[in-house]
């Protein structure tokens, strides 16, 4: 009988959805979204799966129980009481971790203490250890997190984040998480067959995120993961997972990609990153002026992440960017412009008014994705 799991895909703020669309793709239907989560049951190749295919989630989490606590007597219990040991071994190592968002348990250090030694005392009953755990083996990362009083522990199956797809050679000042790239090419319409253009590509991630999108290779193929090296899932497991991805990429499909920016260094960097995700020259660079863009083609797309004019000395400049930028992309009324900025008088600036805005979070940064849809 297969074993089942309960995981948590955790997503920045307002790509819950686009997470809960990616886990419903790869086969499982009962996805519950929540603020920053979306939860679901698998077996083990689910584990393997979701970290290989999962473009727009942060991590990945294995639930090991979720109870209420407000003492810390009952924390320390609860957590004893969990199957620790079906888990971790006797020697794995297991750092904890934690946040607590208003709960009375509200010391993060206390409660992470207190449940490190609560798993200290099962393992050590259940692997019949007298004194201590050397913690010499593979890494199980425990995270507590308490939200009003709800105790939730999980384990780390992605180890480091899932944006790190290991491409990335070389960035720029304030690059782009490759899970933020690929959720905003998932959030416009558009299709392998179709140009797609970003003119402000600084390292490449953006365009990069969409090649392996159109060419459906799973980010994760170039990396390693946490899960590999626990006991309780077979080697088989990830191998299995990793022939799936290779049988379902299609490195066949044409792609009319390019990524264009004013600096000569980003575009080298951009195209050292491309080859590093085994795109080859799969993505066309070209060091030019996001204003002096020009196409014949129809029907493109456009997706940028200009620079947003934080600092004050940049916020002119950047204004009568926007400004420029507006009047030569409404040359092109067949193309849809998805831009992401900081900028609050974006639509004023650019000249008209989005189809449609969605806010989301580049890193700690509020920011609007301003949607113009193409005439058809």
């Amino acid at each position: 009988m297969k074993k089942k799991f309960t995981l948590i895909a955790t997503a920045a703020m307002g790509l819950e959805s686009v997470v809960a669309n990616e886990v419903k793709a790869l086969g499982y239907e009962d996805a519950k979204v929540e603020n920053g989560k979306v939860i679901y049951e698998t077996d083990e190749l689910g584990i393997a799966r979701s970290n290989l295919w999962l473009r727009t989630a942060d991590r990945v989490k294995l639930l090991i129980g979720e109870f209420d606590a407000r003492t810390y007597d009952e924390l320390f219990e609860q957590t004893k009481a969990l199957a620790w040991e079906k888990y971790i071994p006797e020697e794995g190592e297991f750092p904890v971790i934690g946040k607590s968002h208003k709960s009375t348990l509200y010391s993060v250090p206390d409660c992470q203490s207190i449940v490190k030694k609560a798993i200290v005392e099962r393992l050590k009953q259940k692997h019949g250890v007298a004194r201590w755990l050397k913690e010499t083996g593979a890494l199980h990362r425990v995270e507590v997190a308490l939200l009003k009083d709800k105790v939730t522990l999980t384990l780390d199956t992605s180890g480091s984040g899932l944006h790190k797809r290991g491409y990335r050679v070389g960035q720029g000042e304030a690059p782009i998480k490759e899970t933020l790239a690929a959720a905003l090419v998932k959030l416009t319409n558009w299709t392998p067959d179709k140009p797609f253009y970003d003119i402000f590509c600084g390292s490449g991630t953006i365009p990069i995120e969409a090649a392996l999108i159109g060419q459906n290779i799973a980010p994760g193929f170039n990396r390693e993961f946490a899960f590999e090296n626990w006991d309780f899932i077979p080697s088989s497991i990830h191998e299995r997972a990793l022939e799936e991805a290779e049988d379902l990429a299609n490195y066949d499909q044409p792609l009319d990609i390019s990524g264009t920016d004013i600096s000569h260094k980003m575009i080298e960097i951009a195209k050292e990153n491309a080859m590093e995700a085994g795109l080859g020259d799969l993505v066309k660079w070209k060091q030019m002026q996001a204003t002096d863009f020009y196409t014949k083609a129809t029907g493109g797309y456009i997706v940028s992440n200009p620079p947003y004019g934080e600092r004050i000395g940049d916020r002119k400049e950047v204004e009568a960017m926007y400004h420029n930028l507006g009047q030569t992309l409404q040359k092109f009324p067949s193309w849809s412009v998805y831009i992401l900025t900081a900028n609050e008088d974006f639509e004023k600036l650019y000249g008209k008014n989005a189809s449609k805005k969605r806010k989301l979070f580049n890193g700690f940064i509020r920011t609007d994705y301003y949607q113009y849809f193409g005439m058809r």
